[in-house]
């Protein structure tokens, strides 16, 4: 009889385990929800201070797109992650976004060199860039 208890404890003890999975894997994901939900993204350049380089750099009123001001935007985005990195030099995931901002930089300064050399070295000269 002892041996027949055992084994339905073991079982009993298999169902709850079967029974508990299922409600650790929610819990699990309702904690990353909610931890994800409270991390506030901070903008990569703050409203005003992107307004502001816009305003510098755009070529004529109400210009967002050009390359000028694609340009100043990135390098931006660039120095605020560059200081970033100095005081978290571990940060890997960061440091290959900044990789990819500044070649997306280098392909749209290519672009400006190829189409207009001198809106071109008026860009490099304004942000101090060098090629």
């Amino acid at each position: 009889m002892a041996t027949k208890a055992k084994k339905t404890e073991k079982t009993e003890s298999k169902v709850e385990k079967k029974a508990v999975k299922p409600v650790k894997k929610e819990v699990k994901k309702a904690v990353k929800t909610v931890k994800a939900a409270s991390k506030v993204e901070e903008a990569p350049v703050p409203s005003e201070e992107k307004a502001q380089i816009i305003a510098e750099y755009q070529v004529k009123a109400g210009d967002t797109g050009s390359p000028e001001v694609q340009i100043a935007l990135l390098t931006a985005r660039i120095e605020k992650l560059a200081s970033h990195l100095k005081t978290n030099n571990k940060d890997n995931h960061s440091r290959r976004g900044l990789l990819g901002i500044i070649s997306k930089r280098r392909r749209l300064l290519n672009y400006l060199e190829t189409k207009e050399k001198t809106r071109f070295k008026e860009i490099s000269k304004k942000l101090g860039l060098t090629k």
